[in-house]
């Protein structure tokens, strides 16, 4: 049997083993890239990552820790789906350049529009919370984050502040939130600025490339999403479902995780078989008739459920 062979009937297990949890309809036009039949397990994660409808640079990433894998163990397994930190190349805990420590279950976690509806729910017992006003005009922005942080004192939750990371520092707020794009966009200075502040950082991910970008700045919890289909923002992955976010989960297990994305209290016991510790909500609870009953039910599902603990984290 010649390599190429045996790449493929490699490839086929892979697939077969992780076809039920994993597997995503491929992406129109996407084309599996090309893995060195030198090394066999390289190749052939490659081609099932590509089978189980994975983005060329996830399964790029995938394929580099099934040989890290093999080559760590001695052996390969169909169905070990790869979730250790150092076949992903992702550094040990604890880090001297990580950002200030959250609590690993950060429970609840509303995500709102402006910032009447942030402090409502802060109000209303929602224990993390997250201003994502969107606006060009500065002087809206800024008058938006100090409402929202002079409103929110006193209730108890923690007030992340999504993108305006300037005044985030300058009002005192708990935390920034940066998604992906906002964080290419921040400069090295600007990021310290934000730990020299002692704010803690959440950082948004959608796959595993974005989950190791993340992971590189050593953040205070990395949010996991779409989980399900959401109409609230234009998402340029597909949904990843509740058998991606437990592998993603296991692989993150070292920092508090968020789960994010068209999730209600139907799917969330599903969701939570995921072992995070915080859910991202913004439509279940925008729209609830009865908004203080309806955080009461949310936070008593969200009550610590044995989550594994992050490894060396401090809780705050």
């Amino acid at each position: 049997m010649n390599a190429g062979m045996n790449v493929m009937l490699m490839a086929q297990s892979i697939v077969q083993a992780h076809r039920s949890t994993l597997a995503l309809p491929q992406a129109p036009g996407a084309t599996a890239l090309k893995g060195e039949v030198d090394d066999l397990v390289f190749a052939a994660a490659l081609q099932a990552a590509h089978q189980l409808g994975f983005v060329p640079a996830d399964a790029l990433c995938i394929a580099q820790a099934w040989s890290r894998q093999a080559l760590r163990t001695g052996e390969f397994h169909p169905e070990q789906w790869p979730t250790e930190a150092v076949d992903f190349g992702m550094a040990p805990w604890p880090r001297n350049d990580a950002y200030a420590p959250c609590p690993e279950a950060l429970g609840l976690y509303a995500v709102m529009p402006d910032a009447a509806w942030t402090i409502r729910m802060a109000r209303a017992g929602v224990p993390t919370v997250q201003l994502r006003f969107k606006s060009t005009d500065a002087a809206a922005v800024r008058a938006e984050v100090m409402a929202t942080v002079a409103g929110v004192k006193g209730t108890g939750a923690r007030l992340f502040i999504n993108d305006h990371w300037q005044l985030a520092i300058e009002a005192g707020a708990y935390g920034v939130h940066l998604g992906q794009e906002d964080l290419q966009a921040m400069t090295p200075a600007g990021l310290k600025a934000i730990k020299d502040a002692g704010l803690r950082l959440g950082l948004s991910t959608h796959g595993y490339a974005e989950m190791l970008i993340a992971d590189q700045h050593s953040p205070s919890y990395i949010a996991m999403g779409a989980v399900f289909p959401t109409t609230l923002k234009q998402m340029a992955t597909a949904p990843q479902g509740t058998g991606r976010l437990a592998m993603y989960s296991k692989l993150l297990r070292h920092c508090p995780r968020v789960a994010i994305g068209g999730i209600d209290l139907g799917a969330l016991p599903e969701v939570l078989k995921a072992n995070v510790g915080s859910v991202g909500v913004v439509r279940a609870l925008m729209s609830a008739p009865d908004l203080d009953a309806t955080v009461a039910t949310w936070n008593a599902a969200l009550k610590p459920h044995g989550q594994e603990p992050a490894a060396s984290r401090a809780r705050r």
